[in-house]
């Protein structure tokens, strides 16, 4: 190449670069500043939570609730529900998305060959006659480059890698939230058992005093309105066994549907043993590593990096780019001068694209490129506000809900004694039926806010759980996956 070429080359160059300032992005720039965990305080609202290096849960959290049925039940979930299909399905829609924008950044080289055989017809035929017959060979090959002076290619591919890390990481924040259902349900199912029993239980007593009451009617110590009273409120222990029924089998039926199964699943599920509520503790590094315990503050961190690549991307497309493409072949005739010199071809070019106007598109395209970024940042933070709130509300809960229980254990005892004592006194003829009414209304009440507070406790030790992440770590993920770049604040 002469000195001169070069220097008409570089010439290009510089006066496309001069003109690339025709478009610009001055003016544009991001509004997002992501939160510091740091200067979230919770120390207060978490006074006196026990403070354990060993708090955070284990991958198989589960088992500590020690049903080794749910285990399997969770595994099975896992395995066959349709909730995972799709995290899976997205993973590798933007595994797919990765790749394709990889291989954007590759030079491409394709061949072709080809024969055509065609017939002139008499006005085509240069000799008038239109019986001209000819057979066209050609074969060729075409490379094509862009040389990504800028780097905007990379950006791409690497804001891309980031979406797919981040879905890959929803994928693992999925089967905590199926895990997390799937034992809320099991722990509904057990629950629905015992307010069955209860149910029970309650039309046992029920008929006990109807037939207290009939032998007093007979006996001209009631009235019939007072039998009357006893025979609704028998009635009425019915209806609710039966409405328990019903609980039961939609708590069988949601739990099977979690399963990935049909409504029979739930049929075959044994009944759940008394779950054990989780051990009221806290991380001592709570809050600086829930930012890597947390699934889905790992995905918003991921998608924020990806943000941040697509607006260098876009930044790109207001410079100058290079693109080279070239074509050798040959095309022929006649067969015996396929590859002659004369039917050989070749062509290269060089092309030189620079964005002089074009009526705000590229601004346009920057800016929803920064709003992108704004939004990653504001959700990022909106997750790490909930997470932080996640954990001490539920936290204080299951502090508080342990003394709830001691109580209304309490007071389900003195209501049993209660009702104990005058129902002796009622089947001996000296008791009042109001009192019996009365005591036996407070029993079955005290009986269900004591089986809903136990429910309540196992479903509070399940969130905790949850909250804390269910065992994910970054670190594990990032042997395959490289953790995400800090934010900057």
């Amino acid at each position: 190449m002469s000195s001169k070429t070069l220097r008409t080359g570089l010439s290009l160059v510089l006066s496309a670069m001069v003109l690339a300032g025709c478009a610009n992005y001055s003016g544009l720039d991001t509004e997002g500043q992501s939160l510091d965990a740091k200067t979230l305080k919770a120390g207060q609202s978490l006074t006196g939570v026990t403070l354990s290096p060993a708090a955070w849960p284990k991958s198989d959290w589960w088992k500590s609730l020690g049903d080794p049925q749910l285990d399997g039940l969770i595994r099975e979930a896992l395995h066959d529900s349709p909730d995972m299909q799709i995290a899976a399905a997205r993973a590798h829609q933007a595994s797919a998305a990765a790749y394709a924008a990889d291989a954007a950044r590759m030079p491409t080289l394709d061949a072709s060959a080809g024969i055509s055989r065609s017939r002139l017809a008499k006005d085509q035929d240069p000799r008038g006659q239109g019986d001209a017959y000819a057979t066209v060979r050609n074969v060729s090959a075409g490379f094509n480059y862009n040389f990504d002076l800028w780097g905007g290619q990379r950006d791409a591919w690497e804001a891309a890698l980031g979406e797919a890390r981040a879905a890959e990481v929803d994928r693992q924040a999925a089967q905590l939230t199926l895990a997390a259902d799937v034992a809320r349900a099991y722990s509904d199912l057990g629950q629905a058992h015992i307010v069955y029993d209860l149910a029970a239980e309650d039309l046992k007593r029920t008929r006990q005093m109807l037939d207290l009451s009939q032998r007093r009617l007979s006996s001209g110590i009631d009235s019939q309105y007072q039998f009357q009273q006893t025979e609704s409120l028998e009635a009425s222990s019915q209806a609710s066994l039966i409405d328990a029924e019903k609980r039961l089998n939609s708590a069988r039926i949601a739990l099977a549907v979690l399963l990935g199964k049909g409504p029979d699943r739930g049929n075959e599920i044994a009944r759940p043993k008394i779950l054990q509520a989780s051990a009221v503790a806290l991380p001592s590094v709570l809050p600086a590593e829930l930012l890597g315990r947390r699934p889905d503050l790992v995905a918003a961190r991921w998608r924020v990096e990806a943000a941040s690549k697509d607006m260098d991307a876009s930044k790109t497309q207001f410079y100058p780019n290079l693109n080279l493409s070239a074509a050798a072949g040959a095309e022929s005739l006649l067969g015996d001068a396929m590859f002659g010199s004369a039917s050989r071809f070749f062509n290269i070019a060089p092309t030189l694209s620079v964005p002089i106007f074009d009526g705000g598109r590229l601004r346009a395209n920057l800016d929803a490129r920064d709003a992108d970024y704004d939004l990653a940042v504001a959700q990022y933070n909106k997750n790490l506000v909930k997470a932080l709130g996640d954990v001490s509300d539920t936290i204080n809960q299951l502090r508080d809900i342990g003394r709830q229980i001691g109580a209304q254990q309490h007071a389900t005892e003195i209501a049993q004694n209660s009702y104990n004592t005058v129902v002796e006194r009622y089947g001996s003829g000296i008791g009042n039926y109001l009192d019996v009414l009365s005591i036996e209304q407070q029993l079955l009440q005290a009986q269900r806010q004591l089986a809903s507070l136990n429910a309540e406790q196992i479903d509070l030790s399940i969130q905790l759980m949850q909250a804390l992440g269910g065992g994910f770590q970054t670190e594990t993920f990032a042997s395959a996956n490289p953790a995400p770049a800090k934010l900057n604040n």
